[in-house]
């Protein structure tokens, strides 16, 4: 008995100890935005409705700069960027974690590929991606994938802490709205 009531703790405390990710579902409109970011370690303003002008926007939500593995995230992106401008995209970081960061970052771990911005805490609450950190990580985002179409929707949603197979599900998503 005692063993199944520490199990039972366990579960429990794994529960609370686990972030819930949410985020907006396919189908819906992505919120609009514009904000301060870096290319190439120079600031930028980043809009979402300037970008998609161009094509779908791969929105791509990460906790923060300079973490092990949005660190990783962002070098695969850099890495997949020519596919994704091959199929039209356009490719977006935000965070709500290190943002005094994310000159360096950009440069770094982007590669100088695509633009990194802050995500506002409003921002964070629209597309639902917080992690409900509390102190220093407060205002952090979860790890969280968007392909927005042209018309401003939500056409794909990947959402998962581990960065492993965003770049390709989320490169899938927007060829497979070009055969649309």
């Amino acid at each position: 008995m005692k063993m199944f009531r520490t199990m039972l703790a366990a579960a429990a405390l794994g529960l609370v100890a686990t972030p819930v990710l949410a985020a907006l579902a396919t189908g819906e409109k992505a919120p609009k935005f514009t904000a301060v970011g870096a290319l190439a370690g120079k600031p930028i303003r980043v809009d979402l409705a300037t970008s998609l002008k161009k094509g779908p926007v791969v929105l791509y939500f990460f906790p923060a700069a300079f973490t092990s593995g949005c660190n990783v995230e962002a070098q695969a992106f850099a890495a997949a960027i020519e596919d994704f401008r091959a199929a039209g995209a356009t490719v977006i970081g935000m965070t709500g974690g290190n943002t005094n960061q994310l000159r360096e970052f950009s440069a770094k771990h982007c590669a100088g590929q695509f633009p990194v911005a802050s995500a506002s805490p409003e921002l964070i609450a629209q597309y639902d991606v917080s992690l409900g950190l509390k102190d220093e990580k407060a205002g952090w985002s979860n790890r969280t994938t968007y392909v927005i179409d042209t018309d401003g929707t939500v056409a794909f949603v990947h959402s998962d802490l581990k960065p492993n197979e965003h770049i390709t599900r989320s490169l899938a998503a927007v060829r497979s709205l070009a055969r649309k």
